[in-house]
């Protein structure tokens, strides 16, 4: 399936009134987690050019080690994110506790680039807008198009940048899933019954039918 850049969204949806923001309930995980993906999901344009722009300035005031760090934290979650296929105990807290297996990514990351002398760029080009991603989609509350969009991605109807992150990351929200597993039963069920055998019973059916 084709890989679609997700609509930059308006900025005054993206930056509402306050009363378009609200501290997550930190006691219900997964509610909590499935803001977080819906708008990682919803904005994840807007999060790459505020990103973008932040990771710009840096770049040009360190380029060498901007795209050095860049390269580092990309292979590192990359590195991990395969090792979690081999290794269960891996596996297990990439999907039950994703923020700390990120934390993990980026404590690896910010060893090794440190021995490139580039902890700064790190901070402030790498961590520090993916600190501002995680904040904001923890604090926005969600709208219906929001949510409609997100189950398009969810079944399978389209796929984007982010959703392919959070895909192997193994994390979608509860309710996409299982609006999933349905449609796929559905789709299992509807294959089955138009399989050889089931055409022809298909047709049987029809031509008695035909004759009385």
């Amino acid at each position: 399936m084709d890989v679609n850049l997700a609509p930059l969204r308006a900025w005054d949806d993206f930056f509402p009134g306050s009363d378009r923001f609200a501290r997550p309930d930190f006691r219900d995980i997964s509610k909590w987690n499935n803001r977080v993906v819906s708008n990682l999901l919803y904005y994840q344009t807007n999060y790459l050019v505020v990103a973008a722009m932040m990771i710009s300035v840096v770049g040009f005031l360190s380029p060498f080690n901007m795209i050095l760090g860049g390269i580092i934290v990309v292979l590192v979650f990359t590195g991990f994110v395969w090792a979690a296929h081999n290794k269960d105990i891996l596996r297990r807290m990439k999907k039950q506790y994703p923020t700390a297996f990120v934390m993990v990514v980026m404590l690896a990351s910010y060893f090794l680039i440190s021995m490139f002398g580039g902890v700064m760029v790190f901070v402030f080009g790498i961590t520090f807008p993916l600190l501002l991603m995680f904040i904001h989609a923890s604090l926005r509350l969600r709208n219906l198009k929001n949510k409609l969009e997100n189950k398009m991605e969810g079944i399978g109807l389209k796929k984007t940048p982010m959703g392919i992150i959070l895909d192997a990351l193994e994390q979608q929200e509860d309710s996409i899933n299982k609006f999933a597993d349905y449609i796929s039963k559905a789709r299992d069920l509807l294959r089955a019954c138009f399989t050889s055998d089931g055409q022809t019973e298909y047709f049987k059916t029809s031509r008695s039918q035909q004759g009385h």
